[in-house]
């Protein structure tokens, strides 16, 4: 049995989240909503664009781009998507698949373009009748590669039909059904409200899940707690680390019943030796810890967690707990990208604390002109010391270059954060 899926749904209207396909009430932020389906254990995010003009579609695909910047999970994008160059269009603001409307006339040759261009899975179609699928039976095996089944009860007469594995919606929270209709070797996953709603914790529900005999996507550690080499009191010191900016958050300790809650739970779950007790991060302050990874040390006596942490780590409000210097030696960074930051970080600062006879000033105050101008002949000083045999004069023109695009990039507001995330969708 091939590993199942939970799947979040966003619908958007005018660029924010909206309830649902015909109620258009707003549900909050977008971005936070997304952020936590990221974290939480949902596998993959539909977005559905529920614009109705040009304009709208415009700024929805603009909010779909920003979402994708922040999201490592898969994404798709259905509504509007009514030719070739939509499908592309979609593909090039970060999402990995599409969805075509099975009730639309022109959709089977509309996949069939997309799939020969893209690959068949990367295509997916909703369907809300079987006759759909009778009628297009041999196009769709060869063109599509999930269907969205919008009424639960299809799937015997689907079966009966087609191979192509279904993502079905089920909007009441009942385990009993999705058991049911997850044993089904036909069914990849369910999706609907109690994902949307937040009430429902998805990694224990994949947990729940499991314990039927379903394969989810979810946590399966390597290690038992039996392997570790615990301390004195029988515990294992955590090290918290962001997943994304590699800064150490805070050290805590697991027990045996914590360690399992964080499995079972995707959060981190510790135990407290002041009061004794079990603790999620963020039970009472909302600053929750989603685990990315677990890592053991070379000893088994050590974990190195790396998370997604929600507002600051620390109790006092700091981003992180090691916030008390001790002693320090001033080295050199070498780090490319933390040299970077820490350039574009000064330029900033120029742009707001101006300073006398300060170059990056004169740049900024001259604008955005002569920026460009000196931007482009760094660039082409680049080309002209790639003909000199001496890696040195390239090595200099290239750094001359990255200083001017760095001001440029401070002139527009865009940071190096925006341009790695961008590269990392490429």
């Amino acid at each position: 049995m091939e590993l199942k899926n939970i799947v979040a749904r966003i619908y958007l209207k005018n660029g924010q989240a909206v309830k649902s396909r015909k109620d258009h009430t707003p549900v909050g932020d977008v971005f936070e909503a997304a952020k936590t389906y990221n974290d939480c254990g949902v596998d993959k995010i539909l977005l559905f664009d529920l614009s109705d003009d040009d304009e709208e579609h415009r700024v929805n695909l603009q909010t779909i781009k920003k979402l994708n910047r922040n999201l490592e999970i898969k994404t798709c994008v259905a509504g509007n998507i009514r030719r070739f160059q939509d499908i592309k269009q979609a593909f090039y603001m970060g999402c990995r698949q599409v969805m075509l409307n099975g009730s639309k006339w022109g959709s089977i040759a509309l996949a069939e373009e997309a799939s020969k261009r893209f690959g068949k899975d990367r295509i997916m179609v909703s369907v809300e009748n079987v006759n759909f699928i009778f009628k297009n039976r041999e196009a769709m095996e060869e063109n599509f590669h999930e269907m969205l089944v919008l009424n639960k009860n299809l799937l015997d007469a689907i079966e009966n039909i087609t191979t192509i594995p279904s993502l079905v919606i089920m909007d009441e929270y009942n385990v009993d059904e999705f058991v049911s209709v997850l044993k089904r070797d036909s069914v990849r996953g369910i999706t609907g409200a109690f994902v949307t709603n937040g009430e429902v914790d998805v990694m224990m529900l994949k947990a729940e899940l499991s314990s039927h005999g379903i394969r989810m996507v979810n946590f399966a550690p390597e290690f038992k707690w039996s392997d570790f080499k615990l301390n004195s009191d029988g515990m294992v010191p955590v090290i918290v680390q962001d997943y994304r900016t590699e800064k150490v958050l805070m050290l805590a300790y697991m027990n045996e019943e914590s360690y399992i809650r964080t499995i079972n739970s995707g959060k981190m779950t510790y135990f407290s030796r002041s009061r004794q007790r079990i603790w999620m991060k963020g039970e009472t302050s909302g600053h929750v810890q989603y685990v990315k990874s677990l890592i053991a040390d070379c000893d088994y006596d050590t974990i190195l967690a790396k998370v997604s942490q929600v507002g600051p780590a620390c109790h006092t409000g700091n981003p992180t707990c090691f916030f008390n210097p001790i002693v320090k030696k001033e080295y050199i960074e070498k780090n490319p990208l933390k040299v970077f930051e820490d350039v574009y970080s000064v330029i900033c600062d120029r742009k707001e604390h101006p300073k006398d006879a300060s170059y990056t000033n004169y740049l900024l105050d001259q604008g955005i002109d002569t920026i460009l101008k000196k931007l482009s002949e760094e660039h082409t000083e680049i080309i002209l010391a790639s003909k000199n045999p001496n890696p040195e004069a390239i090595k200099n023109e290239i750094s001359d270059y990255l200083y001017h695009l760095m001001v440029m990039m401070a002139e527009k507001g865009v940071t190096w954060e925006d341009v790695i995330q961008e590269l990392s969708q490429r």
